[in-house]
């Protein structure tokens, strides 16, 4: 094994990391700006502009990893992703928090089971096919459109909260849900301010788009160097390390008590991942699976969005440190198997 080739690989691999994370944070907040300033609600800018912001680095990888010859790196990165945001990210976010997931009853119907139908989708597809062309890609992006236009029915209807002045409805006739909900005006913004936003939004998203293919260059070198599979890789180490923005984005939000925002942002990631991240590679390259990703990877990213929505059906419509141990425990339990049982 080439060691010192190995050491450099590594390296590349943790600056195009911060450079990822750098580019998703700069890319994510400036959106999320000018998106308040439309007067556009929390959960809305969760599911859209926050979970497309931190899906960037994913999105990116899939789509350089396709268009490189290395689709195993992009299915696995995706499908690691999904399993890590939910049982990983809100498993951490209970455990240091006390609570995750914390959603509506609506959120959960609308958002939890898009999220589930785009994973049960993507397995379909694997299973009777294996492999992903243009017109399946067409299919998940198309589905992703249906996705944003209930998403766009939502925001009018928050829309019409401010019109009608429920902002200024005192706090004490609001539930809980609806004080951690934004009601704020809409703010003014000068030309200047604007076109900062827009410069900074350009600077976010060439930083992820450099970092992404680091990350893709880095995690083929070290798999060739250290003789470990690409899906294994794929799985591992960039499908965490491209879900960083959506961990810190997430612990954040729930530790300021922005439930909305950290539910949206990791079920709307997941449903991003597979609909944009993998459908849009596949309008342009054939998107090859392997048969273990098929048989055990995405099953267990389906089990994992499962028991979530049956966690979050309760009354309270989250969970506590006991489903976030639970979480890890079966995240831990399923990278052990992965890495030492069925290694492929």
């Amino acid at each position: 094994m080439d060691t010192v080739g190995l050491i450099y690989y590594i390296v590349v691999f943790g600056i195009s990391l911060v450079i990822v994370v750098k580019g998703a944070s700069i890319f994510c907040n400036n959106l999320v700006a000018a998106g308040k300033a439309m007067g556009i609600s929390e959960l809305v800018l969760g599911c859209t502009v926050s979970a497309v912001g931190t899906s960037m680095p994913e999105f990116g990888s899939s789509m350089i990893a396709v268009f490189t010859g290395n689709p195993d790196v992009g299915v696995g990165c995706i499908i690691g992703s999904n399993s890590y945001n939910i049982a990983g990210i809100f498993g951490i976010t209970a455990l240091v928090a006390g609570v995750a997931a914390v959603c509506t009853k609506e959120e959960l119907k609308r958002d939890g089971l898009a999220a589930l139908g785009t994973a049960l989708l993507l397995f379909f597809f694997m299973e009777v096919f294996g492999f992903l062309n243009i017109w399946m890609g067409i299919i998940l992006f198309g589905a992703y459109c249906i996705y944003l236009w209930r998403l766009i029915k939502a925001q009018k209807a928050h829309a019409a909260k401010l019109e009608n002045g429920v902002q200024n409805i005192p706090t004490g006739n609001l539930t809980n849900m609806e004080k951690q909900t934004n009601f704020s005006p809409k703010a003014v913004l000068t030309t200047r301010q604007r076109l900062k936003m827009v410069m900074w939004v350009a600077i976010g998203l060439g930083g992820l788009v450099g970092g992404a293919e680091g990350l893709v260059y880095s995690s083929v070198g070290i798999a060739s160097t250290a003789g470990i599979s690409q899906m294994i890789i794929g799985l591992t180490i960039l499908a965490i390390g491209t879900s960083m923005p959506e961990t810190f984005v997430t612990l954040t939000s729930t530790l300021k008590k922005r439930y909305s925002l950290a539910f949206g942002n990791i079920v709307g990631s997941n449903t991003f991942n597979i609909l944009g991240a993998l459908g849009v590679p596949a309008l342009f390259e054939n998107v090859s699976i392997t048969p273990l990703a098929t048989s055990f990877d995405a099953p267990v990213m389906i089990g994992i969005t499962c028991l979530l929505l049956l966690l979050c059906s309760g009354k309270n419509h989250r969970f506590g440190r006991k489903g976030g141990l639970l979480f890890l425990g079966i995240y831990l339990t399923y990278m052990y198997i992965r890495l030492f049982v069925w290694y492929q």
